[in-house]
């Protein structure tokens, strides 16, 4: 099961991060939040990924290309360049990475990197900048035993998020995009299981899943949803960043639940 992560917007919400590096490369504690996220993604068995670029894409690019020499040690013959790796400290991950353009919205975004996903194999999807615990396994079993085109993390916050009314079948029966006020509702934390069916939606690169995909699913009764009440943390601001490093570096991080 392949995992794409949408890795493009400008982050402008944390702007005091993100203005010279996209904000999936943010520091959580010694390594950037889309390593926290594929980490939580590879221990439910999920190392296959298709990372969406765009702001500052060609960063994600080099950081990737450069992964053996950020985790291990080597040497190097500065003469000759003949580099000697003296770890092996790498994860088996196999990562795809996509220019998807600069201005893309999150639906336009999936649509371009349909050709790497399998046409029969339901993927995930999910954003480069939120973390959770939530049992990927349970919700695997969800979106299967649900027969619907997608499963939707649905999680509690306040209301800049997307809103989901889930009747008590756990089926979406409204989803609403970032209301003004914050509501009891579940809102969309991501880790999203979709159908390649889906992207046939999507019309263009105006086209996001929050604002045009996820309604048009919840309007033909294809959207499920997963509950859950555990931790779910988005990095929007400082402040988010703030936190969540505080909780790594204190060892108290929810979402590492790998060794």
């Amino acid at each position: 099961m392949k995992a794409v992560i949408l890795a493009g917007g400008y982050g402008t919400r944390i702007s005091e991060e993100s203005h010279d590096k996209p904000k999936p490369l943010v520091q959580i504690g010694p390594y950037p939040i889309i390593w926290h996220i594929m980490k939580y993604f590879s221990y439910y068995g999920v190392n296959d990924f298709v990372i969406c670029c765009g702001y500052k894409g060609y960063l994600l690019k080099e950081y990737f290309f450069n992964y053996k020499f950020h985790k291990n040690d080597f040497s190097i013959n500065l003469k000759s360049e003949e580099i000697k790796k003296l770890s092996t400290n790498s994860e088996d991950w196999n990562v795809t990475l996509v220019d998807t353009g600069l201005n893309t919205l999150t639906g336009g975004r999936l649509k371009k990197v349909k050709k790497y996903l399998n046409k029969n194999e339901d993927f995930f999807i999910t954003y480069g900048d939120g973390l959770t615990n939530a049992n990927l396994n349970a919700e695997i079993k969800s979106h299967i035993k649900s027969k619907k085109k997608a499963t939707i993390l649905a999680v509690n916050n306040p209301g800049r998020f997307g809103n989901l009314e889930v009747n008590k079948s756990n089926e979406v029966i409204d989803f609403k995009e970032k209301p003004l006020i914050a509501t009891n509702d579940f809102i969309n934390g991501g880790f999203i299981i979709m159908n390649p069916s889906v992207i046939d939606l999507i019309k263009n690169d105006s086209s996001s899943l929050e604002g045009d995909v996820l309604p048009k699913i919840t309007k033909i009764k294809e959207l499920n949803a997963f509950r859950h009440n555990g931790f779910w943390q988005p990095m929007d601001t400082l402040r988010d960043k703030i936190k969540l490093e505080e909780m790594w570096l204190k060892n108290k991080a929810p979402w590492k639940i790998w060794k």
